[in-house]
């Protein structure tokens, strides 16, 4: 990173960024018009503060370019952090944003999939030693498991998790949850919340130490807008 490039906000497309904005422009950063642009390809935007722009990724693509000096500060969930473990990242504040769960979920046994729950009566997490679960988290999901005893060997998937019991990709899934009405939907459900997740501001420790100034002006900020929204 040198000390007169552009500094690089990273922001997650999807829910977290409707609910992210209003903290943007609080901060009084406002992306050029093409942003709001739901048609625009382009993923790189100029802002109205001079040598300030942001990128719009993939939730959890946020954590992978600020920790790797794509970008100076970024959005991410904790499960993301927690998922990856970065060193390079440095996460002072949350924001308090994008309330969900991180949880364990698995046929409901009132359901149409309950069979699954009836012919594995035995497979829980106090009795067996291997289980199978569906997951786009697999370095947090053989965490939780092994801290049981237990050696969870994990589908990776990046979406429609839920699909995966009544296909017989595994009896369980470990997902986000905010509602739990897709998990209804799909007849399952919610047996251990695994991590209680918003959303942090992070930032590359490097860029921290060579700009601290401009860095450390941007973390206060945001420090104070998140403090009067509360």
């Amino acid at each position: 990173m040198q000390p007169d490039e552009p500094l690089v906000l990273a922001l997650p497309k999807g829910r977290i960024l409707k609910e992210v904005m209003p903290l943007i422009r609080a901060a009084g950063i406002d992306p050029e018009p093409a942003f709001d642009d739901d048609d625009e390809r382009r993923l790189r935007f100029a802002t109205n503060v001079p040598g300030l722009h942001i990128i719009r990724v993939r939730a959890f693509d946020v954590a992978t370019f600020v920790a790797f000096g794509g970008a100076h500060l970024g959005v991410a969930g904790n499960d993301v952090l927690m998922e990856f473990a970065y060193d390079d990242l440095y996460a002072p504040l949350d924001l308090d944003i994008g309330h969900c769960r991180l949880s364990l979920a698995e046929p409901d046994p009132a359901g149409p999939l309950g069979h699954m729950v009836t012919d594995a009566a035995g497979d829980t997490p106090h009795n067996v030693g291997h289980i199978r679960v569906a997951t786009k988290y697999p370095n947090i999901t053989r965490a939780h498991f092994a801290r049981h005893g237990i050696q969870a060997e994990c589908v990776k998937l990046s979406g429609a998790m839920e699909l995966a019991p009544a296909l017989g990709l595994s009896r369980r899934i470990v997902d986000l949850v905010s509602s739990g009405s897709t998990l209804k939907a799909n007849h399952l459900r919610e047996v251990a919340v695994i991590a209680h997740v918003t959303s942090r501001l992070i930032v590359n420790r490097a860029a921290f130490k060579t700009r601290p100034n401009t860095v450390g002006a941007w973390v206060n900020r945001f420090r104070e807008v998140a403090a009067h929204a509360a």
